[in-house]
C-alpha cells in the first residue's frame, strides 16, 4: 500500500508499470533506476538553470561601471537569438510541418524579436555616454557585427539571394553556387575600413571562425528556409493570410526595427557634431545600419513597391529625425 486513498494507489501502480515498461524496452531495470532515485538530491532552481555559473560569465575588461550593463545586455541578446534559432531549426527540420505549427513557430520568433527591439532602450539610455566612450576602446576590435547567431537567423529566414548586396544581385541566377553568393553577402560591406575600403580585422576574424559554418547552413537552407517553406507548402493554406502577416512582422522587426534601434544607439554614442566616432570594429555604421542603404528584405513578394521604396523611412523620421536620412 502506497497511500490510504485507493484511487491514488491505483494511479501509482499504473505509473510504476509504465516506468517498468519504459525501462524494460531499453534493456534496463526499473529497480536500478528507483535505487538511483533514492540517492539523488532534489532539483533546485539554481542548479537546473546553472545560475551560479551564469553569473560568473560577465567579465569586464575595465573598472568602468557601465561596461557590466553592456556585457549583460549582449549576453541576453544572444540568448534570445538562440531561442529564435531553436524555433527556426524545428521548422526547417519538420517534413510533416502543419500550417498551424508553422504559424505558431513564426509567432514565437516575432515575439522574441519584439522583446529584443524593445530592450534596446538599455543600450540607448542605459549607459552614460562618457563611460561608454571610455570602455569601448578596450573592446577593439570586437563588435556586435561578429554575432554568428544573427547571421544564422538571416540565413534561416530567406533565400540567400535576398542577403546579397542589392547592386550585385543581377549577376546571380539559380545556377550560382551558394559559396559565390555568400562572397557578396551584404554585411561584408559594413565591415570595411571607412578610409581604405579594406576588410577590417573584425571581418577577418569572423570569416576565419564562422564562414564554413554559415556556408554549410546556407547550402542546407537553399530550398528549405522560412520563405521557401511558405512558397512551396503554404501559399494555398487556409492560414496563409496569418502566415503572411507573421512573415511581414519578422521582416520588419529584424530588417527595420532592430537595425534602426541599433542605429539610434550608435547615433547617441558615436555621432558627434564635429566628427562621427568609428565603431569598435571599424565598421561603417553610418552606411551599414540604415535599412534604406542595405535594402535587405526577406520576403519581397509580401510588400508593395511603395513599401519597399520607403523601407524604414517612417521609423527613422519618428524615432531619430529627418535630418539623418536626407
Amino acid at each position: 500500500m502506497y497511500s490510504k486513498d485507493p484511487k491514488e494507489n491505483e494511479l501509482i501502480a499504473e505509473k510504476i508499470q509504465a516506468l517498468a515498461d519504459k525501462y524494460e524496452a531499453s534493456g534496463q531495470s526499473l529497480v536500478s533506476y528507483l535505487e538511483g532515485l533514492l540517492h539523488a538530491d532534489y532539483l533546485t532552481y539554481w542548479n537546473y538553470s546553472r545560475i551560479d555559473t551564469l553569473l560568473t560569465l560577465q567579465t569586464p575588461r575595465t573598472a568602468i561601471p557601465d561596461e557590466m550593463i553592456f556585457i549583460i545586455y549582449h549576453q541576453i541578446t544572444e540568448l534570445y537569438f538562440k531561442a529564435i534559432i531553436w524555433e527556426m531549426e524545428q521548422v526547417v527540420s519538420d517534413n510533416a510541418l502543419s500550417d498551424e505549427t508553422f504559424l505558431t513557430k513564426l509567432g514565437r520568433v516575432t515575439r522574441y524579436l519584439k522583446h529584443l527591439v524593445h530592450s534596446f532602450d538599455v543600450m540607448v539610455d542605459g549607459m552614460a555616454p562618457e563611460q561608454f566612450l571610455k570602455f569601448r576602446m578596450s573592446l577593439l576590435p570586437a563588435s556586435g557585427f561578429q554575432s554568428a547567431q544573427y547571421r544564422q537567423i538571416e540565413i534561416f529566414s530567406t533565400d540567400l539571394i535576398n542577403l546579397v548586396e542589392h547592386e550585385q544581385r543581377p549577376r546571380f541566377n539559380e545556377q550560382t553556387s551558394v559559396a559565390e553568393m555568400y562572397g557578396s553577402i551584404y554585411w561584408k560591406r559594413g565591415a570595411t575600413e571607412m578610409s581604405t575600403g579594406k576588410k577590417t580585422l573584425t571581418l577577418t576574424q569572423f570569416e576565419e571562425k564562422y564562414s564554413d559554418l554559415l556556408v554549410n547552413l546556407a547550402q542546407r537552407c537553399k530550398n528549405n528556409n522560412l520563405y521557401a517553406i511558405f512558397r512551396n507548402r503554404f501559399q494555398d493554406s487556409p492560414q496563409k493570410d496569418s502566415i503572411k502577416s507573421e512573415l511581414r512582422n519578422l521582416d520588419a522587426l529584424l530588417n527595420i526595427d532592430w537595425c534602426l534601434s541599433h542605429y539610434k544607439s550608435a547615433v547617441r554614442y558615436l555621432a558627434r557634431a564635429e566628427k562621427s566616432v568609428e565603431a569598435t570594429g571599424g565598421t561603417n555604421w553610418q552606411q551599414y545600419l540604415p535599412p534604406r542603404f542595405q535594402r535587405i528584405i526577406f520576403y519581397p513578394e509580401l510588400w508593395s513597391d511603395d513599401e519597399k521604396e520607403e523601407w524604414g523611412k517612417s521609423w527613422v523620421v519618428a524615432n531619430v529625425g529627418y535630418r539623418l536620412i536626407k
